[in-house]
Parts: structure tokens; sequence; C-alpha cells
């Protein structure tokens, strides 16, 4: 008997090609999304900078939305590599605090989609995507526990509702004033992380 394993059929040139050109699209929508938000950016600069016609990349997706959406599928799967990265013998605030700096991270480098908070037509799309309900469920639950576990160590504040806590962490990812103090240009990123990073974990209370 042949136990040696098969290899998976190797995939074609113009698979290849598309797939390629697929990513190429969903890192333009991501970068774009980050720069200028969802109702700003059109169809026509994702295809001018991906270099192709706007015939060939309805070919991908057949809407803005589905562009969006695309775009957001894939940060929820880098969002869902980076959390099983997280050392599993650290401390859950310490777990939740690698996550949300890592996000502010991509923040400030350009690279974290902005969405608006309510459109209709996009959250229709994102609502029906199963691949952005799987990763969007898995994130919250990871954090969720994780911040449970925080509460009960008393590292964080009891009283408050796991969901606000997981919300206001979310809330890091589109927070304007990462980009304020970038502009002001008086320091480094790693000191705007360190501030940020500081008021959302202890507050403005004085020490």
């Amino acid at each position: 008997m042949n136990t040696t394993a098969q290899k998976p059929p190797k995939k074609s040139f113009k698979i290849q090609m598309l797939a390629a050109r697929e990513m190429a699209i969903i890192q333009s929508v991501n970068r774009l999304l980050a720069e200028k938000g969802f109702d700003a950016m059109t169809v026509d600069e994702v295809a001018a900078e991906v270099g192709i016609a706007k015939a060939s990349l309805y070919k991908h997706f057949t809407s803005k939305e589905e562009l969006a959406c695309a775009a957001m599928v894939a940060a929820m799967g880098k969002a869902q590599a980076f959390i099983q990265s997280v050392p599993a013998d650290l401390a859950a605030l310490d777990k939740l605090k690698a996550v949300t700096r890592w996000t502010m991270s991509l923040k400030l480098q350009g690279l974290m989609p902005s969405l608006p908070s309510q459109n209709s037509s996009l959250r229709a799309t994102l609502m029906a995507s199963k691949d952005y309900m799987d990763g969007l469920m898995q994130v919250s639950d990871a954090l969720g526990a994780w911040i449970e576990e925080a509460q009960a160590q008393g590292r964080l504040n009891p009283s408050l509702p796991a969901v606000a806590v997981l919300y206001t962490l979310f809330a890091r990812a589109c927070d304007p004033v990462l980009e304020f103090l970038k502009m002001g240009e008086q320091h480094t990123e790693t000191q705007i992380l360190d501030m940020v990073m500081s008021t959302c974990f202890d507050g403005l209370s004085a020490r």
C-alpha cells in the first residue's frame, strides 16, 4: 500500500495571477479606507491604483461595499493571527494591552481600514458576510474572555460591563487622537502609543 501523502494539485498560472490581483485590490482598498474612509473612497481610485480597468475590477468585486467588506475580512484575519500569536503565559490584561497597542500601531501606519459607524448598504454587506462575522465573533470572544479574566483578577474595573470595555478597545482602531498627535510632530510613534495606551488603560485621573 502506498502511504506517501499526495501533494495538492498545483494551481494554474491564471489562478495564481487572479489571486495576486485580488490581493493587490484588497491592499489598495485597505490603504484608501485608512486614508480617506468608505464614503470618500471610489471604485475608480481603486482600479487606478492597482493599474487595471474598472471593468476588470468588477470581475472580482461587484460593488464598493464588497470591496470594503473584503478589506475588513482581511483585517479580521490579521487580528485573529495576532491574537493567536500572543504568548499564552501573559496575564490577561497584558494580552489586552498587546492587542490594543498592535491595533493602534496599524492605525498610525495608515494600515487600519476606517469605516463609517452608520452606513446601511455597507452594514448589510458586512452582516451578510460569513467570513467577516465569524472573524468578528472569534476576535470578540477572545478579547471578551481576557476582559472578564482581568476583571476577576482585579486589574480592570469589575463594575464595567465587559462589552463596554470591549467596545472601548475596538474604538482605539479608529481613534483620531493618534493622528492628531502624529500631525503635531512633537512626539515619536512610540511616545504616542505610550500616551494613548495610558489614557485608555489608566484613565486621566492623577496617580
